[in-house]
């Protein structure tokens, strides 16, 4: 490898008594593809913003191209040519692709963007970096993988030499994850130097020259990747060796939630169903396959009560349900693990025992004569606190203040509490690293033991193919029909997720 392009010395970044990132020290090189591992907590998100000059570091120095970065300066981090694209994208989408590649990249004294030099640039980048994009599309009309393409292609217009990826491939198809890579091949056979932040192993296998791993907000382990493997890496990040929980064999009960022909509205955000049918058994685990945006949103949010049908029915145990609801659906025993457990889930100002009675302080076990019994509530909390190894300060903390992984822990305990007969598992791994993904997969699994029918909505399709009974693909709105574990191969199921072959079902 060439001289560093980047280097972190020493750094060390604290929080009160919380120690985020330890005398953390590593360099880049030009060309060179460095994947960052951690579970959640472990301090990669802090590092990535002393780098960009978010937080200052407490000791240490950042160079880039052998100078030392100004702490606290962003702008001096693009300067030096270091572009991020996020995992959540940051484009106006009632804006062009062009308009969002060149806006604020124009000298101040410029009385109008130069639109014809900016598209000869864009097209050029697109043509050379393999990142196929119309610059005058409006990016609200762009697929989920185009839209990355404008990202990247953001980074680049700016000259970046260095470019951090952060779970990059969360809402991509595997087609659109293959292209990814493609392209991540040519940036850096041009040069191009690159951090790749993920949760998925395999990915990391697959793309880095070198792993770094962090635990704790230490430097555990750094391993060139052709001489290491899936295995160690995990066992570096959790301190222990992570197996997958095996999945035995059931038989499939008897139907606990169904939905027949059921229509939902049009709105302005999010896709409509269209006589959408489908049905849960006890005791079996239905996975859901799709690309975020295809209408999974809205039969979550139909299962959970939020959405109600406006034709069809939705039937429970043989008995069609009335007035739904949120309270209905948690009534019918519905137990819900909602996609954002930051927006949706829980509500971060308020403590651990406020979010973990959130859907049930008005049942008797925490209401007394019309007041909250804080004495049980506080109970309850300690209990779902041991029960599922939650990290945190006490029942009183506020839940901000908890990783994603622990936020989640608290979230199945609220959500297990009752042993309801059906669960919504809506992402229910989404950003939680494998020590996490592997606790999450358990109790899931144990739910199915008792009966429980599980509808998983995940965008990972590993996850769906090593936990479901039987998969369907969801596409625009239509459901694919139901195939058994094993019946079809990743890229089969890539395939309906593109849309191929997913009629009405």
């Amino acid at each position: 490898m060439s001289s560093p392009v980047l280097r972190l010395s020493g750094i060390t970044k604290r929080f009160g008594p919380l120690v985020a990132n330890d005398a953390i020290s590593f360099d880049l090189a030009r060309g060179e593809v460095v994947a960052l591992l951690g579970e959640n907590g472990a301090g990669k998100t802090t590092l990535m913003n002393i780098l960009f000059g978010h937080y200052v570091a407490d000791e240490g120095v950042v160079e880039a191209f052998g100078k030392a970065l100004p702490p606290g300066d962003p702008h001096a981090a693009l300067e030096a040519g270091i572009g991020m694209v996020h995992q959540h994208f940051t484009l106006a989408d009632n804006m062009t692709v062009l308009e969002n590649i060149a806006l604020g990249t124009q000298k101040l004294n410029a009385w109008r963007l130069d639109r014809t030099g900016a598209r000869e640039r864009i097209e050029k980048m697109s043509f050379d970096f393999g990142l196929a994009v119309d610059p005058m599309a409006t990016v609200g009309s762009l697929s989920v993988g185009e839209r990355q393409r404008v990202e990247i292609l953001k980074a680049l217009y700016r000259n970046a030499k260095i470019l951090i990826l952060d779970e990059p491939t969360a809402v991509l198809t595997p087609v659109e994850t293959d292209a990814l890579f493609a392209t991540l091949k040519l940036l850096v056979a041009q040069g191009l130097s690159i951090i790749f932040i993920s949760h998925k192993l395999n990915e990391v296998m697959a793309v880095s020259d070198r792993v770094l791993v962090l635990r704790s907000g230490k430097l555990s382990g750094e391993r060139v990747t052709a001489e290491t493997n899936r295995s160690e890496l995990a066992a570096l990040m959790v301190g222990q060796e992570v197996e997958p929980p095996p999945v035995p064999p059931v038989a499939p009960g008897e139907l606990q939630f169904v939905l027949n022909s059921v229509s939902t509205a049009r709105r302005a955000s999010g896709t409509a169903l269209d006589r959408t049918t489908l049905s849960l058994r006890g005791g079996e685990i239905t996975g859901l396959a799709g690309v975020s945006g295809n209408g999974q949103a809205t039969l979550a949010a139909l299962i959970a009560g939020t959405e109600v049908p406006t034709a069809g029915e939705i039937i429970i145990r043989g008995t069609a349900a009335r007035d739904w609801s949120p309270r209905a659906a948690l009534g019918a025993g519905i137990g819900r693990i909602p996609e954002d457990r930051h927006a949706v889930g829980t509500i971060g100002d308020m403590s651990v025992t406020e979010n973990v009675i959130a859907e049930r302080y008005r049942s008797p076990r925490f209401s007394r004569r019309g007041f909250l019994d804080w004495r049980a509530a506080r109970k309850f909390a300690e209990q779902v606190i041991a029960d599922y190894d939650v990290k945190c300060p006490s029942p009183e903390a506020r839940i901000r203040l908890l990783s994603g992984g622990n936020m989640q822990k608290l979230i199945l305990g609220r959500a297990f509490d009752e042993e309801p007969s059906v669960i919504l598992a809506n992402q229910p791994t989404r950003g939680l690293d494998v020590g996490a993904v592997s606790y999450v997969h358990r109790k899931l699994l144990e739910a199915r033991g008792r009966g429980a029918a599980i509808l998983l909505i995940s965008e990972d399709l590993e996850e769906i193919m090593a936990l479901s009974d039987r998969i369907i693909v969801m596409s625009k709105g239509h459901l694919s029909a139901a195939s058994a574990r094993g019946e079809r191969t990743i890229a089969q199921l890539g395939e309906l997720m593109a849309g191929h072959g997913v009629e009405a079902a």
